[in-house]
């Protein structure tokens, strides 16, 4: 058979054009999601193997670990809204305590860290409760996550530093609630949904190895846009905004009036974090690119870097990212004996500089395990983290951080609570753990007043500008 040269000629014009468009997909660094039809079926809000976050609905063999069911927790009788959320569970029994001595019997459902927890510390414990898969969010979350099945696409955005992993398309929710590898499930850490608005007090208490220290307390105001009702899908890119972020230092005195301004998108493909810094003592807010990456958290004295806020936070180009799979661990979970009023630093804190684990539960949850290892080229404190994210949320419950002759160097917790009438999650406290040093670092709500939820402000709050008309101090 033989072709005309007019066939010939369109046969030549399509493959052109099709490498183009390939050659165009690949210079922009895309990568299109596609879902299977088999994946599609498995997945779905009710009757599904999945649920809308890509957790497995089916509770465990042994009964541990109960089935997810669509049913948020109902608000106690005594909370009182704008005051630090009561506990739903507090009937619940201590089933069983992991110990010094026993931690080797449940050591396949404990992290590395975790581990040498108990190797370090003789008469560390953890108390474990029954599970609870409580953190159920709102409808049009998980509207949102089945819709990003077919809008996601994933990014590498070669051009900035070192490549920075990214999506576009998704909104809301998981940007890849079935994730194939370690990029996508990063990425849904990214697109977890996080309460938008919050004005609170916070601390930062970094204790020495003799169990001492200063409490530095924090005015803090925030806008999470990304998984707010009130920003429509078309007015939202998520590659252009995301946290507005205000930081002012209210004590100790001698510190007191240092602001930090941040504004991040949720994603780095097209701008970087923008922050300043306002020194009371010069009375001038100037831009202060150095706050990322593994720059010293505020107030923390070198135990933490300023990327493992709410476990990571801010671009993620130095790092590579290996999904190691699903496996069940024991995670804070649930942790409202912590973030109570009267749990105070002074009962928190034991006298030996850690935590008073009669204040933390931990209960048995399937996690996604993501691996960071650093990238040739590039620098930062760590050489590898592991990061250890609840399957129902996405959200980073455990961190073991190593140094970069691969050693375990530091250990860090995230207790998250969810917050049942604004139908989402966050920080009540997080705490890492510096083995070398042998000190502790404890972020936490100060208990002069529970987190509002009903504050609000413009943009233009969040603003050079606006720091500098407030004229702190």
């Amino acid at each position: 058979m033989t072709l005309s040269f007019t066939r010939i000629s369109l046969i030549r014009q399509f493959h052109k054009s099709f490498l183009l468009i390939i050659a165009g997909v690949f210079s922009a660094g895309v990568a299109v999601a596609v879902v299977s039809p088999e994946d599609r079926a498995r997945i779905g809000l009710e009757g599904t193997e999945l649920t809308p976050s890509g957790a497995i609905r089916a509770g465990n063999a042994e009964g541990t670990i109960p089935e997810w069911k669509n049913e948020p927790i109902v608000p106690p009788s005594d909370f009182v809204t704008g005051e630090f959320h009561t506990d739903p569970f507090r009937d619940d029994a201590v089933q069983f305590k992991i110990t010094a001595q026993n931690f080797q019997e449940y050591a396949d459902k404990l992290s590395v860290g975790q581990r040498t927890m108990f190797e370090t510390y003789p008469d560390f414990y953890m108390n474990i409760y029954p599970t609870r898969r409580s953190y159920v969010f709102k409808p049009y979350i998980y509207e949102a996550a089945l819709k990003n099945l077919d809008r996601s696409e994933l990014i590498y955005a070669k051009d900035m530093n070192m490549g920075v992993v990214a999506f576009k398309g998704a909104r809301k929710a998981w940007a890849f609630p079935i994730p194939r590898n370690g990029d996508e499930a990063w990425m849904n850490q990214a697109s977890r949904p996080v309460n938008t608005w919050m004005d609170s007090v916070e601390t930062t208490i970094a204790v020495t190895s003799g169990g001492d220290y200063t409490i530095n307390k924090l005015s803090v105001q925030q806008h999470w846009m990304w998984s707010d009702p009130e920003i429509t899908d078309e007015d939202f890119n998520p590659a252009q905004r995301g946290m507005l972020y205000n930081q002012v230092l209210v004590a100790p005195a001698k510190v007191a009036g240092q602001v930090v301004l941040a504004q991040d998108p949720v994603v780095f493909s097209e701008i970087f974090r923008r922050a300043w810094a306002y020194s009371p003592g010069q009375r001038r807010v100037k831009r202060a690119p150095q706050i990322v990456y593994d720059n010293p958290l505020t107030a923390s004295d070198g135990l933490a870097t300023t990327d493992q806020g709410w476990g990571f936070n801010g671009p993620n180009d130095r790092f590579s990212y290996k999904l190691l799979g699903r496996k069940e661990v024991y995670v804070p979970y649930n942790p409202y004996k912590i973030f109570a009023t009267e749990a105070t630093p002074d009962k928190v804190i034991n006298d030996k500089g850690r935590i008073n684990q009669a204040y933390s539960r931990y209960e048995l949850h399937r996690v996604w395990i993501v691996e960071a290892t650093l990238k040739e080229g590039t620098s930062h404190d760590y050489g590898k983290r592991v990061y250890y994210l609840d399957e129902d949320t996405w959200w980073i419950m455990l961190v073991d951080g190593y140094d970069r002759r691969n050693k375990i160097w530091r250990h860090w917790e995230d207790h998250h609570v969810f917050y049942y009438d604004t139908g989402f999650m966050n920080r009540a406290a997080e705490i890492q753990y510096d083995f070398n040093a042998n000190r502790m670092l404890y972020l936490a709500f100060d208990k002069s007043r529970g987190p509002d939820f009903a504050w609000r402000a413009p943009d233009k709050y969040f603003t050079p500008a606006a720091v500098r008309r407030r004229g702190i101090r």
